[in-house]
C-alpha cells in the first residue's frame, strides 16, 4: 500500500532527469555515482559531460585516469572517479564489458557498494532489492519512528528491512526511485509539509510529533585542522606541480609544491623547513605575494590554506615535482581550491 502510494506520487511529481527513462546499467551507474554527495542541479552538467566523453563502459575502462579526474574536477570526493575507473576495467576484463545482473555479483566489484549495486540491480535488471540513501533513511526512520542511529549497523539493518518490506515487487526500480524522490522533494530534512503528506495517516513520527527529531544520527567525528602552504613558483614562463600521493585527500590530483605544518606558520618559519631548503637551494628568489588565509571545509577536516607566489632565477631542485609551461596547467586535474586560485590568477594577469 505505502509503496504503491509512493509510486503514484512519483509518477505525478518526479523531476525529468535523463537517467530515469533508461535501463542501461552503465548510464544508471554513472548517474548514481555522480549524485552521491552531490545535488542534482550540480550533478546534471557533470553527467552530460561525463557520458559525452565516456559514453560506455569500454571508453571509460580504456581512458587514462588523468582524463577521468580532469572531467570530474570540481565535483569533489575524487575516490568516486578513481573507483569508477577501476570498476570499469574490472567489468571489461572479468565480465567482457557486461554488467552482472544481480546484486550479489555487482557488490563484489571494487567501487560498487551496497547502494550502487542495489540501484543497478533494481533499475536496470528488475531485481527486488531496496536502495538506501540519505533520503530513504529519512523517510523510513520517520514512517516507523526508528530510534536507532541510521548510520550505525543496527539502524542500517532496520531501515533496509523496512525498505524491503515496502517494495512493490513488480516495479522495484520505480519504487526505489519513488522513495528517494519523495525524500528529496517532500519528506525534507527540515519542516516538511506533514499536514498534506500522502503518508501522514501511517507515519508514526507524525503521530508522535517527532518528525523533526528523525532520523537519529551518531555523534559526528572530531574535525581535524590542517595547514597547507602552496608554493606557486615561476621560472621564466614555467611553473612546477606535483601529483598528490595515495592514502590522503585528493589522491592522484595535481597541485603546486606544498608544505604542511601543524599550525599556522610565518614565511620565515617555512623558509627554515627541510622542503623549502631543498627546493630553493642556491636560488635567488623573490616572494611576490602571499594570499590571505583561505578556509576549505571537508567532511572531517578543515583546511587552512595560503598561496605564496615566488619568482626564481634558475630551475628549481625538484623532489618529485614536474616542470610545465604555465599555459599548460589547465590540462591537469586539480582540486577545487587550486582551481579557484588559478581562475582568479588568470583574471588578474
Amino acid at each position: 500500500m505505502i509503496g504503491k502510494k509512493l509510486i503514484a506520487w512519483y509518477e505525478a511529481n518526479k523531476r525529468n532527469l535523463p537517467w530515469r527513462d533508461t535501463s542501461n546499467p552503465y548510464l544508471i551507474w554513472v548517474s548514481e555515482i555522480i549524485l552521491q554527495q552531490t545535488r542534482v542541479n550540480q550533478g546534471l552538467d557533470y553527467y552530460y559531460r561525463f557520458i559525452e566523453q565516456f559514453p560506455d563502459i569500454f571508453s571509460l575502462a580504456n581512458a587514462n585516469i588523468d582524463d577521468v579526474l580532469k572531467i570530474w574536477q570540481g565535483l569533489g570526493y575524487y575516490s568516486r572517479a578513481r573507483n569508477m575507473h577501476a570498476a570499469a576495467q574490472h567489468i571489461l576484463t572479468m565480465h567482457q564489458g557486461q554488467f552482472p545482473e544481480t546484486y550479489d555479483k555487482l557488490v563484489t566489484i571494487r567501487g560498487i557498494g551496497d547502494y550502487t549495486a542495489s540501484a543497478i540491480a533494481s533499475m536496470a535488471f528488475g531485481q527486488a532489492v531496496p536502495v538506501v540513501d540519505g533520503n530513504v533513511n529519512r523517510v523510513i526512520a520517520r514512517l516507523f519512528c526508528i530510534q536507532d542511529p541510521v548510520d550505525k549497523p543496527q539502524g542500517k539493518k532496520i531501515v533496509r528491512r523496512y525498505a524491503g518490506e515496502l517494495m512493490v515487487a513488480e516495479s522495484p526500480g520505480t519504487y526505489n526511485q519513488a522513495i528517494m524522490e519523495f525524500g528529496a522533494l517532500y519528506c525534507s530534512p527540515h519542516s516538511p509539509d506533514c499536514e498534506h503528506c500522502i503518508l501522514n495517516d501511517v507515519c508514526v513520527a507524525y503521530a508522535k510529533d517527532l518528525v523533526d527529531m528523525l532520523p537519529v544520527k551518531s555523534k559526528p567525528p572530531t574535525i581535524k585542522m590542517r595547514y597547507f602552504h602552496y608554493l606557486v613558483v615561476t621560472y621564466c614562463d614555467k611553473t612546477y606541480i606535483q601529483r598528490r600521493p595515495g592514502g590522503d585527500i585528493w589522491t592522484g590530483l595535481y597541485e603546486f609544491p606544498m608544505i604542511e605544518t601543524g599550525a599556522d606558520a610565518s614565511l620565515e618559519e617555512l623558509s627554515r623547513s627541510d622542503m623549502w631548503q631543498t627546493l630553493f637551494k642556491g636560488q635567488i628568489l623573490h616572494v611576490r605575494s602571499i594570499s590571505t588565509e583561505l578556509t576549505h571545509r571537508l567532511t572531517h577536516r578543515v583546511l587552512k590554506i595560503r598561496f605564496y607566489e615566488i619568482l626564481i632565477d634558475q630551475p628549481m631542485s625538484t623532489q618529485g615535482q614536474i616542470e610545465i609551461f604555465w599555459k599548460d596547467i589547465h590540462h591537469y586535474a586539480v582540486h577545487k581550491v587550486m582551481d579557484n586560485y588559478l581562475e582568479k590568477r588568470t583574471l588578474t594577469i
